[in-house]
């Protein structure tokens, strides 16, 4: 049986996890932005328009043009490209977007002969139970909640016509990027919170499977041209709210915003839980 990755240029991405590698570089990508990338990959070399990609990345959802474009500014940061010189997507001014990466499938090797295979069964289950032995005194205590861990749950889109999902998601990403580079803290990986997400759980019972010991949660509202993002951390333990804050801002320049505010608040958080 084999898995199959995909390489993009320097990256190598499991397009079922969205697991992006590169050297000691790891990033997981939100389910948007995976489809996003999926979509530019089935593509590869030809111009997507605007609308083409609203259909397969936002199927169910009613958005501006202008979601598309944050879109690939939130992918193109994480993939390192630079717009006005890429080596990653291409825009194509009044067309679309184009990738122009490199990309391949990669498939594991499969194991050759039945005998080769009973050997690799019997030496992993020696090692297995070797491992178990020595790891089991150590169980309970890998299993402590760090206290500078942290999940950082999707921040919620407050508009009137729930029209800014795509930013409120652009805001996550950013803030878990931003989150990342923080010394001491430690994010709880976001496939883990796509495991529990629909099973309705308090915060308290959301940390103790994320063995996290603080909830980021937040909020996007816009009204007229003003832009207002609400944020706020809970100690799981006790529900005390360690730190909360919200933003105002003029909605000339989406992208400086979320980048400002993701900033801000991620300093704030490294205080918080030190």
């Amino acid at each position: 049986m084999t898995e199959t990755t995909l390489r993009i240029g320097d990256w190598t991405l499991n397009p079922h996890s969205g697991e992006l590698v590169q050297g000691e570089t790891r990033l997981r990508l939100e389910q948007r932005t995976l489809r996003l990338l999926m979509c530019l990959i089935e593509s590869a070399g030809e111009v997507l328009s605007a609308d083409a990609i609203l259909k397969q990345v936002w199927p169910d959802v009613v958005v501006s043009p202008d979601s598309v474009y944050q879109a690939i500014t939130v992918l193109r940061r994480q993939l390192g490209d630079d717009s006005k010189n890429p080596a990653y997507i291409v825009t194509v001014p009044r067309r679309g977007y184009r990738l122009i990466a490199a990309t391949e499938e990669i498939k594991d090797t499969p194991v050759k002969t039945a005998r080769y295979r009973h050997w690799l069964v019997l030496s992993s289950l020696l090692l297995t139970i070797v491992l178990a032995v020595a790891f089991i005194p150590r169980l309970a205590a890998s299993r402590a909640i760090n206290p500078r861990a942290i999940a950082v749950l999707p921040f919620q889109d407050l508009t009137d016509q729930m029209g800014e999902e795509p930013f409120a998601d652009g805001m996550t990403e950013e803030l878990l990027s931003q989150l990342a580079k923080a010394p001491g803290v430690i994010i709880s990986p976001p496939s883990a919170q796509q495991d529990v997400k629909d099973k309705h759980l308090s915060n308290a019972e959301l940390a103790k499977t994320l063995h996290v010991a603080f909830i980021l949660e937040g909020s996007v509202r816009k009204s007229g041209n003003t832009l207002r993002v609400a944020a706020r951390l809970t100690r799981a333990s006790d529900g005390f709210i360690a730190w909360s804050e919200s933003y105002d801002r003029s909605w000339d320049d989406k992208l400086m915003i979320q980048e400002d505010i993701a900033g801000e608040v991620s300093k704030a958080l490294s205080r918080s839980v030190h």
